[in-house]
């Protein structure tokens, strides 16, 4: 019998160090290959961590909560097979440290490769496929109103996450694939047949435009829902088919009366000493990278920051119709898809915006700056577990439609915890999308290793002078901040201007 001992790998981040979440096995039970042993939390993500080989699980050498240096071993796994009286030969054991190898196929075929297996290969298990529900015709549009742009907001979606199940993990590669996009189905009386759930290609280009930003449940959870007073796009499903319950309502209702309860009892009694009185939150996980991503930034780039207020009335127009068309059913539209655009637009005519600032270029103290002729556009993301910037590769190369699902992806998996590390690399530039939650503007900190950041603000009727009459107009305010030492005063009010003309006349990116 030989007993390997399992290694904390770098997951394909640069990873130093990562936190044991939660362990999904425990001593004496049986794994396989890519059964996953136990999720850890990375400087920016969960990341499940799969079985490297099989055997019985003979010790959990780190416990839950503990944070621990890569390469430090966290678990033991004896190999090996008992004899017919049920007892393991007697030969002393060996014991063998492995270090999976991630995203590398060096074994020849049908061997395992040089180091171990490939794990985390396989598909998921529990994929769950459904065919996209049809939408009633002659659907009634809503209001624009101050949620508009709310809509623009990471939201938890639990249509496309039991779609997004049947993939396969993708390993870390400098661009991500496209959306598979394909023509909304409106009218066939036959059932959309299932497919098996190995075939990522085809589950997803199937039920992709059905399926995102949908949140399934029944009318009467529905109504339930609209009683309470509750957005099912907050509520966790745990339907079958991935629907929300309403015994789902009934916990998320008792979550936020608890939240509330706390909120009332949340002040020490004022006859303690007041240092009994405080709460100490570790500081790690997202929250550290976070905290030290943003000092970084913050003094080593001399921020510049400029604000612009936007008629975005034609823009509130354009999203009604793109929300009642055809090729748009099934996907979720915001404004922050027009701004996304006209961020992606604006670049291309100012492109220092999107560029590096690299100190010791040539190793002799030479700075550089690289201008990058393509567009990883970042989107920040308030999660549960902290701000998280996941960005879309090559968004330039992007339809409107292929945008919008490019959207809803990222803000699904960011809200979920799914978010992977490599698509938190790479970005370019960033847009934070403060008006969701109610807040006009701001002056954001730039991304590290980027130089400009867009600020937008909630879109709300104001007041507004146009041919010399003050009527009610949807209006926004963009801020802007920029690396000084990339980004001159002009070069940045070129760019944000070139923004808000997008917002208020999207008909100029058919030019």
């Amino acid at each position: 019998m030989t007993v390997k001992k399992f290694n904390l790998p770098d997951v394909g981040e640069g990873l130093t160090e990562a936190e044991v979440v939660a362990w999904k096995v425990k001593p004496g039970d049986t794994v396989a290959i890519n059964d996953v042993l136990c999720e850890i939390e990375t400087a920016k993500s969960l990341v499940e961590l799969p079985s490297p080989f099989a055997g019985t699980v003979t010790e959990l050498l780190v416990e839950e909560g503990i944070t621990v240096e890569v390469g430090t071993a966290i678990i033991a796994v004896s190999e090996g097979q008992e004899d017919a009286n049920g007892t393991a030969p007697e030969a002393p054991a060996a014991e063998e440290t492995f270090t999976p190898v991630y995203g590398k196929l060096t074994a020849e075929a049908g061997e395992q490769p040089a180091g171990g297996p490939l794990v985390g290969s396989g598909p998921k298990a529990d994929a769950v496929k459904r065919r996209a529900r049809k939408r009633p015709t002659g659907a009634v549009v809503e209001a624009a109103g101050v949620a508009e742009n709310a809509e623009g907001a990471v939201q938890d979606n639990q249509a496309v996450l039991a779609a997004k199940a049947a993939e396969t993990p993708v390993p870390q590669r400098p661009t991500a694939a496209r959306p598979v996009v394909e023509p909304v189905q409106q009218a066939s009386s036959a059932p959309a047949v299932q497919q098996p759930a190995a075939t990522r290609g085809a589950a997803i280009s199937g039920t992709i435009s059905g399926l995102v930003n949908k949140v399934l449940a029944k009318p009467p959870v529905r109504k339930f829902a609209r009683d309470l007073g509750i957005d099912l796009a907050d509520v966790v499903a745990t339907g079958q088919r991935g629907e929300v319950t309403r015994e789902d309502l009934v916990s998320y209702q008792a979550q936020r009366d608890a939240e509330h309860d706390q909120a009332d009892t949340f002040w020490g009694a004022s006859r303690k000493p007041q240092d009994q009185r405080v709460e100490r939150v570790p500081v790690k996980g997202v929250r550290k990278a976070t905290a030290k991503a943003m000092v970084d930034s913050a003094f080593s780039a001399p921020h510049v920051s400029i604000f612009v207020d936007v008629d975005a009335s034609r823009t509130m127009e354009f999203v009604k119709r793109l929300k009642v068309s055809r090729d748009f059913e099934g996907i979720k539209i915001s404004p922050l898809l027009i701004l996304a655009k006209a961020v992606i637009w604006a670049a291309a005519r100012n492109p220092s915006v999107n560029a590096t600032w690299v100190e010791d270029a040539d190793g002799k103290g030479g700075a550089e700056i690289q201008i990058k002729h393509f567009m990883n556009l970042g989107i920040a993301a308030a999660t549960p577990r902290g701000l998280m910037v996941p960005n879309i590769k090559d968004a330039q190369d992007l339809s409107l439609k292929e945008l919008a699902l490019a959207l809803n992806e990222l803000a699904t998996k960011a809200r979920a915890g799914k978010t992977q590390p490599a698509e938190m690399q790479g970005g370019t530039l960033t847009i934070t999308n403060i008006g969701a939650l109610g807040i006009d503007t701001g002056t954001p900190i730039i991304n590290p290793g980027e130089v400009a950041i867009i600020a937008f603000g909630t879109i709300k009727q104001k007041p507004w002078v146009l041919d010399g009459e003050v009527i009610p107009r949807w209006i926004t305010t963009l801020g802007g901040s920029f690396d000084h030492r990339v980004v001159d005063g002009d070069l940045s009010a070129r760019f944000m201007a070139d923004v808000a003309a997008i917002l208020e006349e999207p008909a100029l990116l058919l030019d």
